[in-house]
């Protein structure tokens, strides 16, 4: 998404390198989210360009896997993330939390990706059913941390 008009800042104060990221030759700023028009012209905001995960040159939107998983009965919360892979670049990883009560089997979870239509490469190849996530002061899923803890798990 990019966005330009004439409340749109002009740089960063100082800082050269990031305002050249941030804004084109013709003044347009670069938000880093990703989203899209619909028919009427409303704009959907779906993720951040740097969250997105890259499966043999294949866009995947983590926002996108999540929704899907939360359609599933017995997933209370969930939290996709990209994990480096020799052959495809990245491969499609989950973390969920059952609901209270709940158990989940991550291979149901990705037959139930799979029944609704998810794209092969989509589909998460490591499902890890926790009983939490690590989350910031407002409630937000750190998914560095869980990158973190991808990155210490050998395989």
């Amino acid at each position: 998404v990019w966005l330009k008009g004439p409340m749109i800042m002009k740089g960063y104060h100082n800082l050269p390198n990031d305002t050249a990221e941030a804004l084109t030759p013709d003044g347009y700023f670069k938000t880093g989210d990703v989203g899209h028009l619909d028919a009427d012209g409303y704009l959907y905001i779906t993720g951040r360009k740097k969250d997105l995960i890259i499966v043999a040159g294949e866009k995947a939107v983590p926002r996108e896997i999540e929704e899907m998983l939360l359609t599933h009965p017995a997933v209370a919360q969930a939290a996709v993330l990209g994990k480096k892979d020799a052959s495809r670049g990245e491969v499609v990883v989950a973390f969920v939390i059952p609901k209270e009560g709940q158990d989940v089997k991550p291979e149901e979870l990705r037959d139930h990706c799979r029944q609704h239509g998810l794209m092969q490469w989509k589909i998460p190849r490591e499902v890890f059913v926790v009983t939490e996530l690590p989350l910031s002061p407002t409630g937000k899923i750190l998914k560095r941390v869980l990158a973190e803890k991808l990155a210490a798990t050998p395989g």
